[in-house]
């Protein structure tokens, strides 16, 4: 399912290693956002592995899965557009 990932870390250090893990499971579409193709267990996963990345007194992550309706309600103004992933890689 499309899930929107955007976070605001404090520290340079913490938001880079968030960065630096998100962009093994998705698209960074601004500086801090990422939408990602994640399966449940993949999601549950992502949750678990951020927090542990953060500090919860000071950081802020949301996390927003988009089903079918609700990504054909997305507008992008200026350059860009959804993310879409293969349902497949070819690995050759």
């Amino acid at each position: 399912m499309l899930t929107l990932i955007s976070y605001d870390v404090v520290i340079d250090k913490r938001r880079t290693q968030v960065m630096k893990y998100l962009l093994g499971y998705g698209s960074r579409v601004q500086y801090s956002v990422f939408e990602c193709d994640l399966t449940a267990e993949q999601f549950a996963t992502v949750q678990r592995d951020i927090a542990r990345l953060i500090d919860a007194q000071t950081d802020s992550v949301r996390c927003y899965r988009l089903d079918t309706g609700a990504i054909k309600q997305i507008r992008i103004l200026g350059r860009g557009q959804v993310t879409t992933l293969p349902p497949y890689y070819l690995v050759g």
